[in-house]
């Protein structure tokens, strides 16, 4: 990162918080839910009776931190085999797209997720894990998808 950016990001970690947050559903269940920036989803998809039908459900703000934190927790969480990516894209960071790009593509030898229009899609997690995510997780694309009814159909499905 260079610096003008990580001052930007000091600058709104200090103006605009975002706390880290995600709910435990089933820990049997295989299926995981990311919100990207929706937050509002994902307060409906935490008091409806579908978290009891998924492992865990939680956002996704940025292309570097937060795939690794996802990449790390489903290499440690061997029964996580589909992620639901929904939600608003995150505006900026494009979270959701580089996390497509990174499953589809990999990373280039800087560690960068190949093909990602992102602005710091650089990743610190190994390639193993990296291809692990690749090899044994589905992912589920409804990006921009904010209707519950919908999310919850596609659940029931997979």
């Amino acid at each position: 990162m260079n610096k003008l950016s990580d001052a930007i990001g000091k600058i709104c970690e200090a103006l605009l918080p975002i706390p880290e947050e995600f709910y435990i559903g089933n820990s049997n269940s295989s299926i995981c839910v990311c919100t990207l920036s929706s937050i509002k989803l994902l307060k409906e998809i935490k008091n409806s009776e579908i978290i009891d039908k998924i492992a865990i459900v939680g956002r996704l703000f940025t292309e570097n931190k937060g795939i690794d934190s996802m990449i790390k927790h489903v290499n440690e969480n061997k029964k996580i085999k589909t992620i639901i990516v929904c939600g608003k894209e995150v505006w900026g960071h494009k979270s959701g797209h580089s996390l497509f790009e990174l499953y589809k593509n990999g990373i280039d030898n800087d560690k960068r997720i190949i093909n990602s229009t992102s602005p710091e899609p650089f990743l610190t997690v190994s390639e193993s894990e990296i291809k692990y995510f690749q090899k044994e997780i589905t992912l589920l694309n409804l990006i921009n998808e904010t209707n519950i009814e919908s999310i919850i159909n596609t659940i029931k499905k997979s």
